[in-house]
């Protein structure tokens, strides 16, 4: 029972037939005021003008109100018409009212009247008015047809009440249930989720509701908590299949130098060939942990306004020399009107610098790189194209991933992190990374950069 309670079904049911009963009794209460108000105003209507028709002629005020009771079919018609001293002239009230001052205006007057030959003592509404001789007429009638107009709303009030909130918790239950069939399977989902099953997805309607919209939403998340899993599984696996090359090759150095070495210098020829493979596995566990740090975005705070086009100019001025000496023609392309964008400084000079790095690496001797930068669709564009083997179209989806490494990468230096780094820039600045064929039939690799990017 206790658990009945607690659940939202409930709670939603019990809410909704609270609401339901508020809002039936606020209406009844409107309409007992208004059905109140006015009978009460006919009434006093009617007082008003039967008091002021019978005191306009003081010869035939005795007539008119004889009128007046006659015309009474239930007794609830009481009149009287007095002298100045206070004497009975006409009517059937016995004594007129001391506390009904002779206005013309309506009152509840507590008074004793003769009913089926009985005297009672009533409650009647009355109306006094002063005759040009001095006396007074009185014309009354009796409160009870009021009362029991009153009685009879709030009769039904008190009848309609027990159904409303039956038929309301009915309402809310079936409204209640078919939001729990959701909230069921969606929990169901989610425990799956829990235990394990990244794959699983919670149940989205057709409706486009909130429920359909939260469901889309978290099922984003988890498509990207996969994501990320399915990338971290892979990131061990590659980083333990790179490393163990290294520290292999590592092992066997030393063992050899301390088994062959004949002296000094050959010991510390074995020693420092370690140390590089050493310094190479600390690169790549730095790259790693680098792309992290970009990727959840620990730089931003370092954002700021950045001029691409010296950037590029840096960048390709510290490459010229290894395209001399490789024999490969750098040329840059600059537009000086590209407006200075916003992000980190020295991690868009890193990622062109990657970008380059690849492009003269893998430009053969005699080939060309070329840098640039334009104005495109609103935002700058910088490119770097290559002479070079190329990107296979179905692998280009792919370099992009940490140590990925094409078949034609596999047979120079690296660790297949550098276009990773490129693409956890690009993704904390908000600009798009493509890549592409090559005029020359090599590859090319484009920036897209916002003028205003959409953090700021």
């Amino acid at each position: 029972m206790s658990r009945l309670v607690r659940s939202f079904a409930f709670r939603w049911a019990l809410g909704i037939a609270l609401w339901s009963t508020l809002l039936s009794l606020t209406l009844f209460a409107f309409v007992y005021w208004q059905t109140a108000a006015f009978m009460q105003d006919e009434l006093d209507q009617v007082l008003r003008h039967e008091v002021r028709y019978a005191a306009r002629d003081p010869e035939k005020a005795a007539n008119r109100i004889e009128t007046w009771i006659s015309e009474d079919l239930h007794s609830v018609h009481f009149a009287g018409l007095f002298g100045p001293d206070g004497a009975k002239l006409a009517g059937n009230l016995d004594g007129r009212p001391l506390d009904l001052p002779p206005d013309g205006e309506v009152r509840r007057i507590g008074m004793q009247v003769a009913i089926a030959g009985r005297r009672l003592q009533e409650d009647l509404w009355s109306a006094a008015a002063s005759l040009s001789d001095g006396k007074v007429v009185v014309v009354a009638h009796d409160t009870d047809e009021i009362d029991r107009a009153k009685a009879t709303v709030v009769r039904a009030l008190g009848l309609a009440l027990v159904p409303t909130l039956a038929f309301s918790l009915l309402g809310g239950m079936l409204l209640a249930g078919r939001a729990r069939r959701r909230l069921a399977s969606t929990e169901a989902a989610v425990a799956r989720v829990m235990r394990g099953d990244l794959r699983q997805r919670l149940p989205v309607g057709e409706a486009g509701d909130e429920f359909d919209r939260l469901a889309q939403d978290v099922n984003g998340m988890l498509d990207e908590i996969e994501r990320l899993m399915e990338e971290v599984r892979g990131v061990g696996d590659a980083v333990a299949h790179d490393l163990r090359t290294p520290l292999t090759r590592l092992r066997l150095r030393l063992e050899r130098g301390r088994e062959q070495a004949r002296d000094i210098e050959e010991l510390r020829d074995a020693v420092d060939q370690g140390l590089v493979w050493i310094d190479q596995t600390l690169e790549m566990v730095t790259a790693v942990l680098r792309i992290g740090e970009i990727e959840h975005g620990r730089r931003c705070a370092a954002f700021g306004s950045v001029d691409l086009g010296l950037v590029v100019s840096e960048a390709v001025d510290l490459f010229e020399p290894l395209a001399e000496e490789k024999g490969i023609a750098l040329s840059i392309d600059l537009d000086g009107t590209a407006p200075a964008i916003e992000g980190d400084r020295s991690l868009i000079f890193e990622a062109i610098a990657n970008l380059l790095d690849n492009a003269v690496k893998f430009t053969p001797p005699r080939g060309k790189v070329r840098v640039g930068l334009v104005r495109r669709d609103g935002e700058t564009v910088m490119y770097i194209e290559d002479t070079g083997p190329g990107i296979a179209a179905g692998e280009r989806a792919q370099v992009f991933k940490r140590f990925y490494r094409t078949e034609r990468a596999r047979q120079t230096q690296g660790n297949g992190l550098g276009l990773g780094l490129v693409a956890a820039i690009a993704k904390l600045h908000a600009f798009s990374l493509t890549v592409s064929d090559g005029p020359g039939g090599g590859c090319r690799f484009e920036l897209g950069c916002p003028t205003t990017s959409g953090r700021f």
